[in-house]
């Protein structure tokens, strides 16, 4: 981009902003002739992703900040008064708006509220931070036809976004996010009011316990057996850490109301932007779980439980035969939580009828095997938990099937229907029912995953990251894709390529015979898949929140002879495969 273009953005963003900090910041570097660093910040405009906004927090137009977040609620309030015609009319709109422990996360949700209000919005605002599923709760519960909550999940300190939501309680998809991000781009004045004057006016309503309590009661309600936990609670120690975010104030209350003993971490109990004692408050990552662990393993616990910042994903620890604790991944949880659920319905008497579960595409197939032998469809969608919510959407449509269970190996579970987004909450409540229900069988939880092994199949999972920062990153990883679609892989690990299922062309091939092509029933998406011999799936995506591509290996292998074998093989053929992309990667570098 050439500097005279640059500048002249910087300028228009400078006349623009009315927040101080974030102006100022782009005035001194202006000021310096800083111009990496002004490109860096104004190459592009921050549209929405698979997650809305998100983006590091600072001065600029690919920037989270104050002036982003007024224009993307003007587009969104354009939207949604064209999309709700008589309701405009009516005048009885209304929105819900949540945030969570990150720096600005309060301003930025005010600014939201306020700029709704002054729309003729009914704006119901949290007066402190929630939770994510709360705020998807909350929108049902209230009957509001969009909804916004300030976030950046698990990314690091530096960043922050902005999540909008539509009437079902799901995040927005197509055709409501080009929607948006169409009244944005023509937004040429926002609307303004006070506090007072909106608070006055009944546009701002302050909102708590009120739904709070619905949220708690909701949550205790998906589980299947109270009698259990009535008689055993006591001899179970669970060790929780919200990681410096909103999920204490939940998790703690759910799980005591159980009656079960809850140790939270003390250093990372209370609610702080900074993560002061972790890179990435990302419970996907050992690092971010080893203060719990530690705990864990001090107090003999029986599992350490996790939720990141605005308490949707959910990570967990076991202690194994030696005490020490084993930290099981997303897709492993994932599995262990479907199973539950659905032999706890199969056994209680609870299974609907035509019963269907939906897991992302980079999701194991873990899941596929046990919703076979309980009778329950497996349904795949697009990563991120709005596509599981959309497929979900259709279901309470036409009626056609009764869902049971959502999951994303990104550490995502939905065990409910109130709540149209993960919910780390509930799947904790879940989780601890599940340990007791093991232990009540002689079982802990590793036990009983190596059993599920046994009779399913020995799955392992792998994710391979690399970050390409800045505009020329964004080139540096559209080049990766091209070239594997041009190019193709024959072969990875020294198995053979049997299918591409390319979801951003819908289609999928044999690479030995490309012609002949198959269509998928997929919304358009930047992702491959190539099927092994053998059935491993590796599947190639550019991230939509972050700077980074990301690789996922999904296999399988039969044990025959013992579980040990099975493990030995499919480490020895993911490191092969692992090798081979990450060799791609530097070489992309």
């Amino acid at each position: 981009m050439e500097k005279t273009e640059i500048l002249e953005r910087a300028k228009k963003y400078i006349e623009e902003e009315k927040d101080e900090r974030f102006r100022k910041e782009v005035e001194e570097l202006v000021a310096k002739e800083d111009m990496k660093e002004l490109e860096d910040r104004f190459y592009q405009t921050l549209e929405f992703g698979t997650g809305g906004l998100r983006g590091v927090m600072g001065g600029g137009t690919n920037r989270m900040n104050t002036l982003e977040i007024n224009l993307a609620t003007q587009g969104l309030a354009n939207y949604v008064l064209k999309a709700f015609p008589q309701k405009a009319k009516d005048g009885t709109l209304s929105a819900v708006i949540a945030y969570d422990s990150r720096k600005n996360s309060d301003v930025f949700a005010e600014a939201t509220a306020l700029i709704l209000a002054a729309n003729g919005i009914k704006a119901y605002l949290f007066t402190g931070l929630r939770p994510t599923p709360e705020l998807s709760f909350a929108i049902r519960e209230l009957g509001a036809q969009t909804g916004v909550v300030v976030t950046a999940s698990h990314n690091p300190p530096q960043y922050n976004g902005y999540k909008a939501y539509w009437d079902n309680g799901a995040q927005v998809i197509e055709p409501h996010d080009v929607g948006i991000i169409d009244e944005v781009n023509a937004v040429k004045e926002v609307k303004s009011i006070s506090k007072e004057e909106a608070l006055k006016s009944g546009k701002l309503v302050l909102i708590d316990k009120e739904i709070d309590e619905k949220f708690w009661t909701m949550c205790k309600a998906q589980l299947f057996r109270p009698e259990l936990i009535k008689e055993k609670a006591s001899s179970v120690k669970i060790v929780y850490t919200p990681l410096h975010g909103t999920g204490a104030m939940h998790v703690e209350k759910v799980l005591s109301d159980l009656g079960l003993k809850v140790i939270t971490v003390p250093q990372q109990r209370e609610p702080d932007g900074a993560f002061p004692t972790v890179e990435k408050p990302n419970p996907e990552e050992a690092p971010a779980l080893k203060l719990a662990v530690e705990l864990g393993e001090k107090e003999k616990a029986d599992c350490v439980m996790a939720t990141d910042p605005d308490a949707d994903r959910f990570g967990t620890a076991f202690p194994g035969k030696d005490g020490k604790f084993v930290l099981v991944s997303g897709n492993q949880m994932g599995a262990l939580l479907c199973e539950y659920v659905l032999l706890s319905r199969k056994e209680l008497g609870k299974m609907p009828a035509s019963p269907a579960a939906i897991r992302s595409i980079v999701t194991s197939p873990f899941c596929d095997y046990i919703c076979k032998k309980y009778g329950v469809k497996m349904h795949e969608c697009l990563t991120g938990f709005k596509w599981i919510a959309a497929v979900e959407d259709e279901f309470e449509k036409d009626g056609s099937e009764n869902y049971v269970f959502g999951l994303e190996e990104s550490y995502g579970y939905k065990v409910e229907k109130e709540v149209m987004d993960k919910d780390g909450v509930s799947a904790a409540a879940m989780c601890a029912e599940m340990t007791l229900y093991w232990a009540s069988k002689g079982k802990s939880i590793l036990e009983h995953l190596d059993d599920m092994w046994n009779e399913y199949g020995f799955f392992e999972d792998r994710a391979i990251s690399q970050y390409f920062p800045g505009s020329a990153g964004k080139e540096v990883m559209a080049g990766i894709m091209t070239k594997l679609r041009s190019e193709g892989l024959k072969t990875l690990g020294g198995k053979k390529v049997l299918e591409i299922r390319d979801i951003q062309e819908s289609v999928s091939y044999n690479p030995e015979n490309p012609s002949a092509k198959t269509e998928i029933a997929l919304p358009k998406s930047n992702v491959l898949q190539f099927v092994l011999e053998g059935g491993t799936i590796v599947s190639a995506r550019p991230s939509g929140t972050e700077p980074k591509i990301k690789f996922y290996i999904n296999s399988r292998t039969e044990v025959t002879s013992n579980l040990e074998e099975a493990k030995k093989e499919s480490a020895e053929s993911c490191d092969s495969i692992s090798k081979e992309i990450k060799n791609l990667l530097e070489n992309a570098k």
